[in-house]
Order: structure tokens, then C-alpha cells, then sequence
């Protein structure tokens, strides 16, 4: 059982693990480049949980760049009947991918990724 931390990033809520990714709105960070969130609203690690009001008091999760890329097409298809209007837009949402290394609670590293061996 692996502690979990949710965090806000990117205008959004998200439940995080060390050792996974995931995407997020577009960061401006380069790639490969380490940064750390501090807006923790939860982390759970092994029947300790710790709540923020709203938010976790010494919590920081450390993440690591992967890549940026673009999400799937979404398709916006207006249409108007009995008025012959119609109108098609696509749109692709700007996105980062961050890997999440280690979880932090009040300076001590609570959860991190394992580092492969060999």
C-alpha cells in the first residue's frame, strides 16, 4: 500500500502516487525540469491521513517534467435548424505530462518513487 497525496495543479484536482504519471494543463517548465507543488489538500500514507483546511500544512509533492503534448481532438459541431446554420471547430488542449517522485509531510519524504536497481 502506497501513500497518495491530491493535489492541485494546473486548474485541476487529482489524486497522485509516486512512480506514476500524469497530464496536466500546459506547464511553462522546460523538460526534465524537477518542481514542487504545494497546493496538497490530502495525503494518506498507510492509516494516517492528514485533511487541509484547504490546504495541508508542510505538504509538498516533487515532480519531474516528462513532455509536453496535445490532447485528443474534440470536435464542437454547432448547428441551428431551420436556419441553415451550422458551424464545426476542433480543439486540442495544450497538456504536460509530469512524473511524480516523492511526497513529502513537514520536511520528511512520507513516499517516493523506487529507483530501478541494476
Amino acid at each position: 500500500m502506497t501513500a497518495y497525496a491530491i493535489i492541485e495543479a494546473g486548474g485541476t484536482q487529482m489524486r497522485v502516487e509516486p512512480g506514476r504519471f500524469y497530464d496536466i494543463n500546459r506547464l511553462v517548465d522546460e523538460v526534465d525540469a524537477q518542481f514542487t507543488i504545494d497546493k496538497v489538500l490530502f495525503v494518506k500514507n498507510e492509516g494516517d491521513i492528514s485533511v487541509g483546511q484547504p490546504l495541508v500544512a508542510g505538504a509538498t509533492v516533487q515532480a519531474t517534467v516528462l513532455r509536453h503534448l496535445r490532447g485528443r481532438k474534440i470536435i464542437v459541431y454547432k448547428m441551428q435548424p431551420k436556419k441553415k446554420t451550422r458551424k464545426k471547430q476542433g480543439h486540442r488542449q495544450e497538456l504536460t505530462r509530469i512524473m511524480i517522485d516523492s511526497i513529502s509531510l513537514n520536511g520528511e519524504v512520507v513516499d517516493s518513487r523506487e529507483q530501478p536497481t541494476g
